[in-house]
């Protein structure tokens, strides 16, 4: 039995463009002479589909899509992800399901029986659980059909499910498990991915054929990275991150074991690569081309602009340079390095002038009161009102350069630095920030050594340091890190070593903080915990406030 992995680019509620990705798949597997060809999970209809599942409409399309892919599953098997009808009285109206489709109809249907509920998940909003289980019978092969999830409590000391699938169809004894998966990423995922399948399969002792999305859909990037694992634990392959790919293998080969095709797992690279693809697909599914941000000299705008620049074309990003009297001579400089290096359409706004107009307005009002954080953020107000003039002007999109420490602690000014349509850099704290601008200036230096090796300032006062306001980044971002990703309380932290004033005044940043996360910018999500989706926390709660 020859059997096809389509790890292929969905887009949620493009139907036909989906549907076409598929029918093009099937194809090439035709042309291959595979039996079977395995698409992912809600392949249909993109993933996730969120509050578009209570449609009526969505789901009439995404069964017209099954039905369309049934008239190609002549001479050939097709796995696929699809809403499905629950026709019980009770319970949610719709399965999350997954279809086996030959000779032109339905074959069978298997429902998903675990429906995350944690971090960006909320299946169970929309879905009913299975409450059976069976396998399918296929050119003498007996298949178990699971829906990502289902196999993800398998191997863990902590299980967070009452039951497991895969426990339930042994019983049929099948001789392989396909699991159709929509599994996002993060730069630690990769490695638990393949712990999980590995823990399946040497749990059951027969092969598995993991298919994963690919691509991005607004915050949440799927890497792909599918999988064949051989019965006895041994990696088979592991499909090519951030790309579409089409691959085959022979069930007989993939018994015997061997091969062991792993992709690299550096988190830098990982990150970057993220990053870049989930700019691409941001874009290109919203039928945008252009982007705008400000590029200030520093070492944020720097790596926002390079990655701008590498997932939509330097033609097609903008970058304003828009100095202050505080903005010192250097920074320009480095700005326009970069500028000059990428190719990059810049124009020069002073500020000045324009900051002056409003403290002349608000004079009467403000009095004799001392220069302080109302005159910086008006500065920062000022450069988002253009930043969004060319925006509106230009059909730009505009990108926030802010990173994760910045974000954790509100150091950031509404309406002002944190405007922006998607943030490119809001899940990667400041120490990663500079090792993504190394691990670009690998090969030779993009952004200048400058943007990268002075103090971090946002020059909205003399001699102003980002130090003057905030700890140190060293010291800032492991605390961020053991209180955001780990969910570490503040004792948790302090017996870690800590310093118990700074942890607690870190921690109380974060929490009365929140306010503004919530007024901000889609995050790009390349960390276990990202800022947005999945990651829900009360504006007013007290908790060390």
């Amino acid at each position: 039995m020859k059997i096809t992995i389509a790890q292929l680019n969905y887009h949620i509620g493009n139907f036909e463009g989906n549907t076409a990705g598929m029918i093009v798949a099937i194809e090439q597997a035709k042309q291959a002479k595979a039996d079977i060809i395995c698409f992912s999970e809600l392949a249909t209809c993109g993933y996730p589909p969120r509050d578009f599942l209570e449609f009526d409409d969505f789901i009439r399309l995404s069964d017209e899509c099954i039905q369309t892919i049934c008239n190609h599953a002549i001479d050939i098997a097709v796995v696929i992800g699809a809403p499905s009808h629950n026709k019980e009285p009770k319970g949610k109206s719709l399965f999350n399901s997954v279809y086996f489709l030959a000779d032109g109809k339905v074959q069978f249907v298997q429902h998903k029986t675990l429906l995350p509920t944690y971090d960006i998940f909320d299946e169970y909003r929309y879905f009913e659980p299975a409450k059976s289980w069976n396998v399918v019978e296929y050119k003498g092969k007996k298949i178990a059909l699971t829906v990502c999830e289902d196999i993800w409590d398998v191997g863990t000391d902590d299980p967070l499910y009452t039951i497991i699938p895969m426990d339930e169809m042994m019983q049929f004894q099948p001789d392989f498990m396909i699991n159709v998966s929509a599994s996002p990423f993060n730069y630690d995922h990769a490695r638990k991915r393949i712990d999980t399948v590995k823990a399946n399969v040497l749990r059951y002792g027969i092969p598995m054929f993991y298919i994963n999305h690919c691509g991005a859909q607004t915050e949440l990037i799927f890497d792909g990275g599918s999988l064949v694992m051989s019965g006895n634990g041994d990696l088979y392959d592991e499909l090519p991150y951030f790309q579409e790919e089409i691959r085959h293998y022979t069930l007989d080969d993939v018994k015997a074991g061997g091969h062991g095709n792993q992709q690299p797992k550096d988190k830098i690279a990982l990150i970057h690569d993220a990053i870049v693809m989930g700019l691409k697909d941001y874009f290109r599914k919203l039928g945008f081309t252009k982007a705008v941000l400000g590029l200030s000299g520093g070492i944020d705008s720097a790596v926002t602009a390079v990655l701008a620049a590498r997932a939509l074309g330097p033609e097609n990003v903008r970058v304003l340079l828009m100095p202050s009297q505080f903005s010192t001579g250097h920074s320009v400089d480095d700005a326009m390095g970069l500028v000059k290096k990428l190719g990059l359409m810049h124009d020069i706004i002073p500020i000045k002038d324009m900051y002056d107009v409003f403290m002349e307005k608000l004079s009467p009002i403000f009095g004799v009161l001392p220069f302080n954080v109302t005159e910086e953020n008006i500065q920062a107000r000022v450069r988002g009102i253009l930043n969004m003039a060319i925006s509106n002007k230009y059909g730009n999109i505009l990108l926030n350069t802010t990173n994760k420490s910045e974000m954790a602690v509100g150091y950031g000014t509404l309406y002002g630095d944190l405007c922006g349509g998607l943030s490119v850099i809001g899940d990667v704290y400041k120490t990663e920030v500079y090792e993504l601008a190394n691990y670009i200036n690998k090969d030779e230096e993009i952004i200048p050594v400058n943007s990268i090796i002075k103090p971090p300032s946002a020059e909205l006062r003399p001699g102003q340091k980002d130090s003057d306001s905030l700890p140190e980044y060293d010291a800032l971002d492991p605390i961020l890190y053991q209180y955001i990703e780990k969910r570490q309380g503040p004792q948790d932290i302090i017996d870690m070593g800590y310093d118990p004033a700074l942890v607690r005044r870190i921690l109380r940043l974060v929490n009365i903080n929140e306010f503004k996360r919530y007024q901000t910018a889609p995050v790009l999500r390349v960390s276990p915990k990202a800022f947005g989706m999945g990651r829900r926390m009360p504006i007013v709660g007290k908790y060390l406030n």
